[in-house]
């Protein structure tokens, strides 16, 4: 399907069926009422086809070009039906299945994730390794047909709900870093896993410390080779930084709207709207640039550094903005759209750090794509 062709039909069909989709609680809800609402959209999508394009036949896709499945995300975001997200992990995990796991075990899975009936959670981070990855230490052990998995991950997002994690663990010697690094696919109701959500500062809970304690895995669960996984994570992480940020930025062009609906007049600047109006238009050129070369088939790679840094940027430059010109809302109010809006703030201020940290995102352009050296 062309895509011009797939946005008119998209859009007719979430008019048509706008009251089934919408969510059943006012506002932003709880995480828990977000993940409820997720699962639906997801599943009315799915069964009406649109959830289905833009991914491979083998893994009950429709094919067609990846930009249908941009669309997708976007229409849905920009009308509050999903929170972009959460939305978008599909986005970030379902192309790492299809890649490395083995095609029969792919070809069950994903369609699982893409209707909604299950979660998947991503467990990369570990304590006191900051953004060194490649520090890591929860470790596999093989078996004659198991793996054995002992460590500990944290700020796994969303895994309290999850299903299933795409796993980094060492298997291999400390000192061999990228090369002893293995990509598991974990069920999450194994036994000796244990998962302890963390509260942040907006009030909810999307991230979770994950314990694993001798943890039995089949090796048919590997992803990828074993001592690879390296390239497993280089493959993942340019995808948190393409689609998943179009679908954020389309959630920023709506706020920002919303915003200068509700504001009163005078109370925002006019140089301050253009300032944020002029980055959500470069994240969006810029994004808009990289989904057209995921849809022909380029390889992503570090370019998308430069993507997470403008979205950062923007994301933090709304929010500021809304500070200035809902101040009373956001502090004091205690209405559903207050509290959202506070929600928000208050979440804007990890925009530097999910996905990446800033600092981080600037090293990799710095060193991988203007080659100014290593750190010292």
């Amino acid at each position: 399907m062309e895509l011009d062709a797939f946005r008119s039909s998209v859009d007719r069909w979430l008019d048509e069926h706008a009251a089934a989709l919408s969510p059943d609680h006012p506002g932003m809800g709880t995480l828990d009422q977000q993940m409820a609402q997720l699962a639906k959209v997801k599943r009315l999508a799915y069964d009406a086809g649109w959830m289905r394009w833009g991914w491979p036949e083998r893994v009950g896709g429709l094919g067609g070009s990846t930009l249908l499945r941009a669309y997708l995300g976007e229409a849905l975001t920009a009308r509050d039906l999903v929170e972009s997200g959460i939305y978008s992990l599909t986005e970030v995990l379902a192309p790492t299945m299809i890649d490395y796991a083995p095609p029969e075990l792919a070809a069950a899975m994903v369609p699982r994730l893409l209707r909604g009936d299950e979660t998947w959670c991503q467990g990369f981070s570990e304590p006191g390794t900051g953004s060194n990855l490649a520090a890591l230490s929860c470790r596999a052990t093989l078996t004659d047909d198991e793996w054995r998995i002992t460590g500990q991950k944290v700020w796994t997002s969303l895994a309290q709900y999850a299903d299933r994690c795409v796993l980094l663990t060492r298997t291999g010697a400390p000192e061999s870093a990228h090369r002893g690094i293995t990509a598991i696919f974990v069920d999450m109701a194994s036994p000796g896993i244990t998962v302890r959500p963390l509260e942040t500062m907006h009030g909810g809970a999307e991230f979770s410390e994950v314990f694993f304690d001798d943890v039995a895995v089949p090796v048919d669960r590997t992803l990828g080779e074993v001592g690879r996984g390296w390239s497993v994570a280089m493959d993942i992480l340019p995808f948190e930084r393409s689609t998943a940020l179009w679908h954020r930025g389309a959630f920023l062009n709506r706020r920002l709207e919303q915003l200068l609906a509700a504001a009163a007049a005078g109370a925002l600047a006019p140089a301050e709207v253009g300032e944020v109006f002029q980055q959500l238009y470069a994240l969006r050129a810029r994004s808009r640039a990289t989904q057209h070369r995921l849809a022909a088939g380029q390889r992503l790679g570090p370019e998308t550094s430069v993507d997470k840094i403008l979205l950062a940027t923007a994301e933090q430059g709304l929010f500021d903005l809304v500070g200035a010109g809902l101040a009373q809302d956001v502090l004091v109010g205690d209405d559903v759209s207050s509290e959202r809006w506070r929600a928000e703030l208050l979440y804007s201020r990890a925009a530097t750090i999910y996905g990446g940290s800033a600092e981080i995102q600037r090293n990799i352009v710095a060193r991988r794509m203007l080659d100014l050296g290593a750190d010292r």
